[in-house]
């Protein structure tokens, strides 16, 4: 027997860091498990998402074009009665995004002082904020099917319905696959790497050619399967006592809001 054979291994590869990698894999786990999350809650004790569509988009637009504090100040109270009612977890996600894009815009804006707009400063920011949670709200608290369908009474566009429920459903399957490929890396690199950020263009370029195949294959079984491109509603509309509060609520702000404008 050769006497290479008989010695005993010690190899200790060299350790390397893989922050990246693991980073790039919990962003990803993250948002897919958002997505699917949002297709599992439940609609009950809400109002119609048609209405929370409808009243969302008009309470930017009032917030957008006020001119008074107290309004503002109004809507900030009404969204934080509804955060109330959301789980903790989803309620700081929805601050630390309105609160890390307020001090953007913030920064932004910063240099206004200077030419004597204060006014900008402290009012612009504030919009800021509560658009961005009110739209958040809407995002955590409805369904996408459910805003597919709210989209489908505002008679929108199909194709519009089309490429925001296609895309919704290609970020969560090429979401999977680039987390498999991102764990085939990890467990390929032994040792100290020094080409590991190479193979990640390699991982971007294999999904590229996967997302070609994937679309090519949902043309043909859309194609087999008859569809034209027409979306149809196949629920019925409900109006109940939640429905009845939530338009009463919002009818309330709009008179406050034709009030103070």
């Amino acid at each position: 027997m050769p006497e290479w054979l008989q010695k005993n291994e010690n190899y200790m590869p060299r350790e390397d860091k893989d922050t990246f990698i693991n980073k790039s894999i919990l962003s990803f786990l993250a948002l897919i498990a958002r997505i699917k999350a949002q297709d599992k809650k439940e609609d009950r004790f809400q109002a119609n998402a048609f209405f929370r569509v409808l009243f969302t988009l008009m309470l930017v637009v009032f917030v957008s074009v006020s001119r008074t504090f107290s309004f503002i100040y109004l809507v900030i109270a009404y969204l934080l009665l509804l955060l109330c009612f959301m789980p903790g977890r989803e309620i700081a996600k929805i601050l630390r995004t309105g609160l890390v894009m307020t001090l953007f815009t913030a920064i932004i804006l910063l240099p206004t002082v200077f030419y004597g707009n204060t006014y900008s400063i402290f009012i612009i920011p504030v919009k800021v904020l509560v658009s961005i949670i009110a739209v958040n709200i809407l995002s955590y608290a409805t369904r996408w099917d459910q805003i597919t369908i709210a989209l489908k009474r505002f008679h929108v566009p199909d194709l519009m319905i089309f490429i925001l429920d296609i895309t919704l459903k290609y970020i969560v399957m090429l979401g999977e696959f680039s987390v498999e490929m991102l764990y085939a890396l990890r467990l390929r690199s032994v040792g100290k790497n020094a080409g590991k950020y190479n193979a990640l263009s390699g991982v971007a370029g294999t999904l590229f050619l996967k997302s070609r195949d994937m679309a090519e294959d949902m043309y043909a079984a859309m194609e087999c399967r008859g569809f034209t491109g027409e979306y149809r509603i196949c629920q019925k509309f409900r109006f109940g006592l939640a429905d009845a509060a939530y338009l009463l609520i919002n009818a309330g702000i709009i008179y406050i809001f034709i009030r103070l404008y």
